[in-house]
């Protein structure tokens, strides 16, 4: 952890030391250790969607994890087997990680919004033995049982639905305690599925060191989160490693209670309301949301806020965002960098240095990032290059899951190349310029274009597709397709529709087009691939 006393960034980077046990748990460290110590400490807060609150205190979530892990024992899973966690912010999302994790095994978070090629094809991938889900999830797993070899089981949280098991009724008659299995730090934990330019996406394996690794950027962008008070709340899903990595466990494993809280639909009245009701003095709002509640005329009238940090990351913050920031919230918000590969490895710190808008931060203690060229090589300061991180990291991922070729690419000598392009300075300030590869960043979320093309590709009106983002004020791009219509289709805002409506039910409701274009040509490269820079540039001029 990082000193809370500390008064410069100088001295904070200057004395720090990473001490990584050879053996640790993540389940373990996040819940039973504060089970030990404090048993009826309030871990977990669960807002529902009707407003209903229930509370869980370390020993419950380690009663029901310890359950949940007999369960899934008695099921024939083993150290190293892989589970799914389909569901969104709830009690069950968060003790099924910790129980798959005190097990040895792997668990895969996957987002409730995911359609049937997009879960079949995680599924398949990953060899998932077990899923955990709700009735949404489990209507949408059932018919793809067949094609899914791996999976035996599937429990759901509201009951038994078909093939799927009522998870409460067949944890009740469990124990209530469980030997967890003396996992390396370096053994297998968490396997996230990061989207990529090309092809499907691909599975960043984390190490159970990678809580370790994520904890000084958490601190560091919360103004040393762990605080007497503490509580902190974000609107982004725990299926994404800013939901479950940058608030879910290491909240947990400092002590500090999460609220949970899932909306029907997020909007910036109910944020504000969430944040006053429940107390919240510590949050993450990813800057779509930021500028969502910016919308908001006045809030300090209409609500009374008692925050003590906000984090955000994902997009760059502009000056006038941390300025505003600043009149709603009365504080300074926080920038923090990293990707699903190695996260949290950049961050600002309000309560040590003055925020720089257009500047992400300074490295995080105890990671080493620098700005090289191809080969690897660092560069001059001022000089752009690749923004990189040495190795080795202990919240750096393990690999690409069964893709070692993937995985080398990721590296130039003992740089992991993030794949975006910035500037450090002489004082160690690292600017964001821009991507070197065709990720869409949009809400948030960085979204592959490859997949969304293979998915355009199977409507039979498609002959050829490429996906690029527009730039757009809210989300800042939004997932733009270009089509080419086979013979006898004719282009019509219903056939766009109907298009974009053809992958939103397949892959993501947050990666389908908002915008389709007929075009007759696309451009190619003489081997055939979309060069989708024309496409931006086009995009852009739009």
């Amino acid at each position: 952890m990082l000193p809370p006393d500390a008064t410069s960034y100088g001295t904070l980077a200057g004395t720090f030391a990473w001490d990584i046990p050879d053996r640790f748990n993540i389940g373990v460290a996040v819940c039973d250790a504060w089970a030990d110590r404090e048993p009826e400490r309030e871990a977990l807060v669960f807002v529902d969607e009707d407003g209903d609150i229930a509370r869980y205190s370390y020993a419950d979530l380690r009663r029901l994890s310890n359950q949940l892990a007999n369960l899934l024992r008695s099921r024939g899973v083993q150290p190293g087997d892989r589970i799914g966690v389909l569901l969104p912010q709830r009690p069950e999302t968060a003790y099924a990680h910790i129980a798959a994790l005190k097990l040895g095994a792997i668990t895969i978070p996957l987002f409730t919004l995911f359609g049937e090629e997009a879960l079949e094809y995680r599924l398949r991938d990953s060899g998932a033995k077990v899923v955990v889900t709700d009735l949404g999830g489990a209507a949408r797993l059932a018919p793809l049982r067949d094609q899914l070899p791996d999976l035996t089981t599937v429990f759901c949280v509201d009951g038994e639905d078909g093939s799927a098991l009522d998870l409460a009724s067949h944890m009740a008659g469990h124990e209530d305690t469980f030997r967890a299995f003396e996992t390396a730090a370096d053994d297998p934990a968490i396997l996230i599925y990061t989207s990529g330019t090309t092809g499907q996406p691909k599975g960043a394996l984390h190490g159970h060191r990678v809580l370790l690794g994520h904890l000084p950027g958490v601190e560091m962008s919360h103004d040393f989160l762990g605080q007497p008070g503490d509580r902190i709340w974000t609107p982004a899903d725990w299926a994404w490693i800013g939901g479950l990595l940058d608030v879910l466990l290491p909240a947990l494993y400092l002590g500090v209670p999460v609220v949970a809280c899932r909306f029907r639909k997020f909007t910036a009245e109910a944020a504000f309301q969430l944040l006053q009701d429940q107390k919240i003095r510590n949050t993450f709002l990813p800057p779509t949301a930021l500028k969502m509640m910016r919308q908001v005329a006045d809030p300090n009238q209409r609500w009374t806020l008692d925050l003590r940090s906000v984090a955000s990351g994902g997009e760059t913050l502009g000056a006038e965002l941390i300025a505003w920031g600043r009149k709603a919230f009365g504080l300074t918000i926080n920038e923090f960098y990293g990707q699903t590969e190695c996260n949290m490895v950049v961050s600002s710190c309000a309560a040590l240095m003055e925020a720089r808008p257009g500047v992400m931060g300074r490295a995080v203690p105890g990671h080493q990032v620098g700005v090289v060229g191809a080969e690897g090589q660092e560069l001059p300061a001022d000089t752009q290059g690749n923004i990189a991180v040495r190795r080795p990291d202990p919240v750096m991922f393990l690999g690409y899951w069964n893709n070692p070729e993937a995985t080398e690419k990721k590296f130039a000598g003992d740089w992991l190349l993030t794949g975006d392009t910035g500037m450090k300075d002489t004082d160690g300030w690292i600017r964001f310029v821009g991507r070197d590869d065709d990720v869409i960043t949009s809400s948030g979320y960085r979204i592959g274009p490859g997949e969304i093309e293979d998915c355009l590709i199977r409507h039979p009106a498609v002959a050829m597709a490429g996906v690029v983002g527009k730039p757009d004020d809210r989300r800042t791009e939004i997932v733009k397709a270009y089509v080419v219509l086979k013979t006898g289709f004719e282009a019509s805002d219903e056939l766009a529709e109907e298009i974009a409506g053809f992958v939103k039910t397949r892959l993501a409701a947050h990666e389908y087009p908002r915008e389709v274009a007929f075009v007759d040509t696309l451009p190619l490269t003489t081997t055939g691939k979309v060069i989708r820079r024309e496409l931006r540039a086009r995009a852009e001029e739009e």
